[in-house]
């Protein structure tokens, strides 16, 4: 496929895979978050990379149908946006109506667009205010989309400018990455994770929850069968590998890394920055509750998740996280 054609190695995707690569010895033993459920409503339909499904015992995640109920909205100035799996999303301080059910939803590099999954499964992309809707592919029938991310390549990248969308495919038999061209009518095809450094080969199913940064493709997503995070980057002659273990990864486009890891007891909030002997910093050490879902800004400096009562800020260094809504959805930073 187009998005996979190239395997040239620049000199910025060789430094982000020596990044997320080096120096990831384990800092606490890791398993899925296992605390208890937040009480929120179940989705309609429960996709495989929610985290009720990937992350046994947390939270619904953005495609629950109750969670629109608030009345704290301090989005405004912070470039999160809350969808909540109704018609509604948070931004702005302001409630958007899309006009059509919204999940998971994702921001353009730019913010001038946003790709989620609608009330009938199938993947759409809109402008920020939810006009020129457009559907991009229909998801077959007995099949679950989630989750979906923008990979973008800018114009000096080897094989050209170029924007796709990856997500994942639930047909109960196996998760899968897909990815398709950013336009109607487009067939979406298995993403091809890649060669590994190790000798080991990567694993083709089990993999979700996809998300991508900068102009040049690079991707990070979870495994649920082997619990690890994986790096994608189409441009290297070794285009794959772990990261560390965990689930829930996004990436900023500065390579640093956030993700979800239980221990003593919550599903905890992590983050490893780019540079190579950074350590992974827990950005939850307290919590007395499961924390899930985080996105980090593109700068890399700021980190929003999900808690069980709304959604959390705090600093991609550590600090004190700060509730900025009491809305209970799916964090995004948009541009």
């Amino acid at each position: 496929m187009k998005s996979e054609r190239i395997r040239l190695r620049r000199s910025a995707a060789a430094l982000l895979v020596a990044a997320v690569t080096t120096g990831s010895a384990l800092l606490l033993t890791a398993c899925e978050p296992d605390g208890s459920d937040s009480g929120t409503a179940p989705a309609p339909t429960k996709a495989a990379d929610s985290p009720a499904a990937a992350d046994p015992g947390a939270s619904t995640g953005g495609s629950s149908p109750a969670a629109a109920g608030g009345t704290l909205n301090k989005t405004a100035g912070t470039k999160v946006t809350v969808s909540t799996g109704t018609n509604t999303v948070l931004m702005d301080g302001k409630s958007v109506d899309f006009g059509t059910v919204v999940r998971d939803l994702a921001w353009s590099p730019d913010g001038k667009h946003a790709a989620f999954i609608d009330g009938a499964g199938n993947l759409e992309t809109s402008d920020p205010d939810g006009s020129h809707k457009t559907v991009v592919a229909k998801a077959p029938s007995g099949e679950t989309w989630s989750h979906p991310t923008w990979q973008v390549y800018g114009a000096d990248e080897p094989h050209g400018a170029g924007t796709y969308l990856l997500f994942t495919a639930d047909d109960k038999k196996a998760l899968k990455l897909l990815s398709v061209e950013a336009k109607a009518g487009a067939k979406p095809e298995p993403l091809h994770v890649g060669d590994s450094e190790a000798e080991k080969p990567l694993p083709d199913t089990g993999n979700l929850w996809p998300n991508s940064a900068g102009k040049a493709g690079m991707t990070v997503y979870a495994n649920k069968t082997d619990g690890q995070v994986y790096f994608h980057d189409v441009l290297g002659r070794t285009n794959g590998g772990v990261i560390t273990k965990g689930s829930q990864p996004a990436i900023s486009d500065d390579g640093t890394v956030v993700f979800v890891r239980s221990t003593n007891g919550h599903a905890h909030i992590f983050a490893k920055a780019h540079d190579q002997d950074a350590k992974e910093v827990d950005l939850t050490p307290d919590a007395t509750a499961d924390y899930t879902e985080p996105v980090i800004s593109h700068d890399g400096k700021n980190v929003a998740f999900r808690g069980p009562d709304g959604i959390y800020t705090v600093p991609a260094k550590g600090g004190k996280p700060d509730r900025i809504t009491d809305t209970v959805g799916l964090p995004a930073y948009r541009s």
